[in-house]
């Protein structure tokens, strides 16, 4: 039987009113790993302790590279640390202009080798807008690739929304790639459940298969609840098996 993680974003109406709770009815519909998408104001102890009461792995984590910069990184680095966390992944960042990518790619450069020394992977999760041209010429994402080592989490619904074959993608990239995140949805945006839109998925879960390429299941429209989303994620990919 496969394994598959999900992140965490997938059901934060629930984590906003349970960790605990949440992460034990995660466990029990299959999941083996989770990727965190904040940590609700408890302290690492008490997130390791939740995940260790569940048997859930912890993945990795969606962390602002704002938490990178010289004045935090110690105190970052000491709770990512603590929760065994080895995959920081940033999900994002303001880069509409060429001096805040030079920025932005100064702090992760800065932060790559710290986290490194640590057991802990730097990575950098994409939208649809890394992959638009800017009027300097060239994508983000393009941008990104040429100044910074890290690893790249492909967000396979967003790129399919960019207009890019996800698993083209990925196959351009792969030596910078060990996890994707798996998602449905529609051109323009809409997402959905796993199986209810026009992504590829099949395709994408076919390729990080055959390529060992870790799955981290995201479903973000809280529709009718995350929960019941993340069940229907789960029960999809089990079809297709």
């Amino acid at each position: 039987m496969r394994e598959y993680g999900i992140q965490l974003y997938s059901v934060r109406d629930a984590m906003k009113e349970d960790v605990r709770g949440t992460l034990k009815k995660i466990a029990d519909m299959g999941y083996t790993s989770v990727e965190f998408a904040g940590f609700f104001g408890h302290s690492a102890e008490e997130i390791r302790g939740m995940l260790e009461e569940t048997g859930l792995r912890i993945s990795g984590t969606h962390s602002s590279f704002e938490d990178l910069r010289p004045s935090k990184i110690a105190e970052t680095l000491a709770y990512h640390r603590a929760i065994k966390n080895t995959d920081y992944i940033v999900p994002g960042a303001d880069l509409s202009t060429l001096e805040k990518v030079e920025d932005f790619c100064r702090v992760m450069n800065f932060a790559q080798p710290i986290l490194a020394a640590e057991g802990i992977r730097l990575g950098y999760h994409n939208h649809s807008h890394e992959f638009a041209v800017q009027p300097y010429g060239t994508t983000v994402h393009a941008q990104l690739e040429r100044r910074l080592s890290v690893h790249f989490e492909i967000d396979t619904f967003w790129a399919f929304n960019a207009g890019c074959d996800p698993v083209a993608v990925m196959e351009r990239l792969s030596e910078r790639i060990h996890v994707i995140h798996v998602k449905d949805g529609f051109l323009g945006g809409k997402g959905m459940p796993l199986g209810q839109g026009e992504a590829p998925v099949r395709a994408v879960v076919d390729y990080a298969v055959k390529n060992g390429i870790q799955m981290v299941v995201e479903s973000e429209t809280l529709s009718p609840s995350g929960l019941a989303e993340a069940e229907a994620c789960i029960a999809y990919l089990r079809s297709i098996e």
